[in-house]
């Protein structure tokens, strides 16, 4: 019976490898050993995408070498949108639109330039301004964490 079990997880687990299951978090980012990121002096996405780097054991160099690929992220802007007002005019609801553009220069080849926009819902209340705030900063901590997956998520399938 123990015999049975231990083949079944063994199975499972080849399974599940084989098939380029990885935890969340963990991508197979073993083509980029090394890199160096460029980007505005504080940006957030940058701590955020280094931060990521570092997690999936790439070491962040700490200026441009040839041999070694360039991820330089372009630009990162949060933009709003009227969706709907109250009955006095005021604004309701807001679409947030956070656009990320990013370049990655492979050792010895021409930049590749990416770019992507990511929504979110917002409902505004000017009665709770303070409160509507700190929701408008948490929403744009996400969708920044959310962009950084997604650029790793990118990084992950080139080769």
């Amino acid at each position: 019976m123990a015999r049975a079990l231990g083949l079944l997880i063994l199975a499972s687990s080849l399974l599940l490898t084989s098939c380029g299951f990885h935890l969340r978090g963990n991508l197979p980012l073993s083509h980029f050993p090394a890199m160096y990121i460029q980007s505005d002096r504080h940006s957030e996405l940058a701590q955020l995408v280094s931060a990521k780097l570092q997690h999936n054991k790439v070491q962040l160099l700490d200026s441009m070498q040839q041999t070694a690929p360039m991820l330089q992220l372009v630009s990162d802007s949060l933009e709003r949108r009227t969706l709907s007002l109250f009955p006095n005019g005021q604004v309701a609801e807001y679409e947030l639109i956070y656009k990320v553009r990013y370049a990655l220069t492979m050792p010895d080849a021409e930049p590749q330039f990416y770019q992507f926009e990511l929504f979110r819902d917002y409902q505004d209340d000017p009665n709770q301004a303070l409160a509507k705030a700190k929701e408008l900063d948490l929403m744009l901590g996400e969708l920044r964490e959310q962009a950084a997956n997604r650029i790793l998520r990118q990084l992950s399938r080139l080769h």
